[in-house]
């Protein structure tokens, strides 16, 4: 069979029919690989090497749907936490690296100012960047997600570039004054009861979209598990104050400890889904669950060579 040039994509994914093409070979050897930016053919050693490595998520084939389907496996790189169709022809750019990137340097700034680093307790700082990146770049991430057909990605980056705004809206000093009112007309210990019902609504919608990642990979469900500890932690820290009515403080800095985690998550799915073979030396593991679509593939076509 000829060798077949430029069968990837941007994230190492085969072009339709790539794969398919390797599977009806009598021939393992027929795979192509890319070395040195030239083409040519993967040896057997070197292809089992590979689906061995893919296994754990790492290694040219990591990203690759290994079986007959033509849906490509579950990648937080792609903001996707299923199978989802091959991105070879779409017209626009992966928006997910923008959106997780966004909400990673937004909840970076925030975690840390949760957890008193250097003294700093006050959160004006991060009104701005809710507002610019956190919110408005993170919301038009998500509508593109929607143009590209991810409906998981748009539900999930426009409600969190929502969430920015919002925390913005209820934070900006000298603004709105949603704060002073409260603190004005009930006392501060109304506002932290509102505000905390606001966390604790966030806690819920996060909840939801975790479910959604049990089947897609470790890095994708660290995501999502660490921002809804988040939430969970922050809402109790308004929720349930101190002896005398204030925000429980290591409560709060627990929260902001699992909003740090969550930013690390956010960043480290996007670099997934910036690194490829074009700009990178490596291809980023992100690890599928045993129990998902790519961890039975790998344990089927495992359990065929150890019968052979």
């Amino acid at each position: 069979m000829a060798s077949q040039t430029n069968n990837t994509d941007h994230t190492g994914n085969h072009l339709p029919g790539a794969e398919k093409m390797y599977h009806e070979s009598p021939n393992a050897n027929s795979a192509n690989a890319t070395t040195n930016g030239m083409n040519r053919q993967m040896t057997h050693e070197e292809h089992q090497t590979a689906l061995a490595a893919s296994r754990f998520g790492y290694g040219p084939l990591a990203h690759v749907n290994t079986g007959q389907s033509d849906r490509l496996p579950a990648f937080g790189g792609e903001f996707q936490p299923g199978l989802y169709k091959n991105v070879s022809e779409r017209k626009f750019a992966n928006p997910a690296p923008l959106g997780l990137s966004a909400f990673a340097l937004t909840t970076f700034v925030l975690s840390l100012i949760n957890m008193s680093t250097r003294g700093i307790a006050e959160p004006n700082i991060v009104v701005a960047i809710a507002f610019g990146y956190g919110g408005l770049v993170q919301l038009l991430a998500g509508m593109w997600e929607m143009a590209v057909g991810n409906t998981f990605g748009a539900t999930a980056l426009s409600s969190y570039g929502g969430f920015w705004l919002s925390f913005a809206i209820i934070l900006t000093p000298g603004g709105f004054n949603i704060q002073q009112t409260y603190i004005e007309e009930q006392g501060i210990t109304s506002f932290y009861d509102a505000f905390g019902l606001f966390l604790m609504g966030w806690f819920i919608f996060t909840t939801i979209l975790l479910i959604a990642t049990l089947r897609s990979t470790i890095a994708f469900f660290f995501l999502f598990f660490t921002l809804d500890l988040a939430f969970l932690l922050l809402g109790i820290s308004y929720l349930q104050r101190d002896a005398a009515g204030e925000v429980n403080v290591p409560v709060h800095k627990a929260g902001g400890f699992f909003g740090l985690l969550a930013a690390f998550a956010a960043w480290y799915n996007a670099l997934a889904g910036i690194a490829d073979d074009s700009n990178s030396f490596f291809i980023i593991p992100v690890a599928h669950f045993p129990w998902s679509v790519k961890g039975r593939e790998m344990r089927k076509q495992k359990s065929d060579r150890a019968t052979v």
